[in-house]
């Protein structure tokens, strides 16, 4: 039976709220997971990061630098087969509920062993660079 995009738009969710969970515990290693093995994470200033080693230890980071929330809201789904495009919304916050930043975000998903997975990972900050 084909999936529905209703059905990947549900399943990129629940990765979504996994995610959001992880980074409340402070577990990297799960949010690490939720990629797909040739995974890769493309943040701002920065090389892109490829593998779960190495998107472990960048969320891991991220933490440590003080973020301790992250707000994820989907805004549209495309499904192209085994891959969807996702573009949404984030949100972050430190550890008193301020909220340190806010932006956009595409991910790539693919399809791996059943399970939607990030593939490709890119946001950027709305909040202006300071002059």
């Amino acid at each position: 039976m084909p999936t529905t995009a209703t059905s990947i738009r549900d399943e990129i969710r629940r990765a979504n709220d996994t995610f959001e969970a992880s980074f409340a515990r402070g577990d990297s290693a799960a949010i690490a997971r939720l990629y797909t093995d040739g995974g890769v994470v493309l943040p701002t200033g920065m090389e892109p990061i490829q593998g779960t080693a190495g998107i472990q230890a960048f969320w891991q980071g991220a933490m440590e630098m003080g973020i301790k929330q992250v707000k994820l809201k989907t805004r549209e789904v495309e499904e192209l087969e085994d891959t969807a495009i996702e573009l949404g919304n984030y949100t972050l916050f430190a550890g008193n509920g301020q909220q340190i930043d806010q932006g956009k975000y595409m991910v790539v998903w693919k399809e791996q062993g059943g399970h939607w997975k990030l593939h490709q990972d890119i946001w950027n900050t709305n909040i202006p660079a300071a002059s």
